[in-house]
């Protein structure tokens, strides 16, 4: 059993601040949040960005953001512009929705240009490339071309929903994405992950990074136990 801190628990967190109704201020109180407890990344709307790389300037906090949230159907350009855009504004994590329309046609030409796009200029521009599956609608066949897919074109993780779909992660889907992708990509959990036992339980299963909301309370519970 692997031994867990408070600190090494953070860092596998990706504090989520995508929630539409989120002002301004909340996403500045969310940065700060996310720069106290020294988590992996915030994961933040695109226009702020800047902002947030700005709050976390000097910390080891990484910015990342969404490119085609949350339904993946931008076209394949308006996708590359927005990882352009974002890395420029400072973003070096970047989590892209694959065209799930696509991917229920079996158009696997189209959707390995639109995922090589993101791949490819994060890669030139030195940023972490993730790739969401949205699971939910999707069968396990499309799941696994999918995994081989970005493994072949060198994402650096996948990730298995939004947070925003029908449902999560689920601990069946975690398996699949785990056992078909090799050990140079990592597995990436979203949607569903609000308490420190279901944080450990995905960590077992291979998840070395997860979405969350719930960051404060998840590790205020592991600050009491780890203690």
């Amino acid at each position: 059993m692997k031994t867990h801190t408070v600190s090494s628990l953070a860092k596998t967190i990706d504090h989520s601040l995508l929630n539409p109704v989120m002002t301004d201020k909340i996403l500045i109180e969310g940065v700060e949040l996310a720069k106290k407890y020294n988590v992996a990344s915030v994961c933040i709307k695109p226009y702020f960005v800047s902002m947030a790389a700005e709050i976390l300037k000097g910390s080891t906090v990484a910015v990342g953001t969404v490119i085609g949230f949350p339904h993946g159907s931008n076209m394949t350009s308006i996708k590359f512009l927005e990882a352009q855009q974002a890395i420029h504004d400072g973003a070096t994590e970047l989590d892209m929705v694959v065209n799930i329309g696509k991917v229920l046609s079996e158009e696997w030409e189209s959707v390995e240009v639109d995922i090589r796009s993101i791949v490819n200029v994060c890669k030139a521009r030195g940023a972490v490339s993730k790739i969401i599956f949205e699971n939910c609608y999707l069968q396990d066949k499309h799941k696994i071309k999918l995994c081989q897919l970005s493994e072949k074109l060198g994402a650096a993780f996948v990730k298995t929903s939004t947070g925003y779909g029908t449902s999560g992660a689920t601990n069946e889907d975690m398996k699949l994405m785990r056992e078909n992708v090799s050990p140079k990509v990592q597995v990436k959990a979203a949607g569903g992950i609000r308490t420190l036992d279901r944080l450990l339980e995905v960590l077992d299963l291979g998840v070395t990074r997860v979405g969350a909301t719930a960051t404060e309370a998840i590790l205020g519970e592991a600050a009491k136990r780890f203690k």
